[in-house]
């Protein structure tokens, strides 16, 4: 472990020679205007990929980028952005290939985060004429690792904490993107809300 602190000197030291204020200005507030919403995955670190520093984004990630009604984890880092940040924008990043997605349909057990994926098999089953024409599994996980971020962007915007933050007229905006491993770009899915009149009556 010793290289890690070695690494983390030579980043301090590095920082410091770029910008000598850039940790006091860091330790007196955090006022990032995202809340990224993403994969545990290791390959995909919301700061690098965005090109953003230490203290622009707020981060939550778990395994498939999920938004459960019943994560109180999850929930409360919602309600901390948007309420005590005020973030702009709240975003939502799959990414192509999910290891997460991938064991939801494949068909074996996987222990205990079977039932944490239980959500995607949900989604999937729901979903399964979408999947017809796709010609392997290759296409069929990609596609649904598109439709599970949509699915997460509406269960953003069904929250109490996003409902309220409209009412009461906040400028927020929900994103859904999905990052490609294999060449480092991120992509639009082009599901954007910012509004409650863009979520069905009963989820107002």
């Amino acid at each position: 472990m010793k290289h890690l602190f070695e690494n983390n000197r030579r980043w301090a030291e590095k920082t410091v020679a770029d910008d000598p204020e850039f940790f006091k200005k860091l330790s007196d507030q955090q006022s990032p205007e995202y809340l990224w919403i993403g994969c545990s995955d290791s390959r995909v670190p919301a700061n690098q990929i965005t090109g953003l520093l230490p203290g622009e984004v707020f981060v939550h990630r778990n395994v498939a980028n999920l938004v459960i009604h019943t994560d109180l984890n999850c929930l409360s880092v919602i309600q901390y952005a948007v309420d005590v940040l005020q973030v702009k924008h709240i975003i939502v990043c799959g990414h192509y290939g999910c290891g997460g997605v991938e064991t939801a349909i494949s068909e074996r057990p996987a222990g205990l985060i079977d039932n944490w994926l239980l959500h995607i098999k949900d989604l999937y089953h729901r979903n399964s004429s979408r999947f017809s024409d796709c010609a392997d599994q290759k296409t069929r996980i990609d596609r649904l690792c598109e439709l599970n971020v949509i699915e997460q962007v509406n269960n953003v915007c069904h929250t109490s904490t996003v409902q309220d933050a409209w009412g009461r007229g906040q400028s927020l905006q929900v994103h859904g993107w999905i990052y490609g491993i294999n060449n480092g770009l991120l992509k639009d899915l082009e599901v954007t809300f910012e509004a409650p009149d863009q979520v069905p009556d009963v989820y107002r």
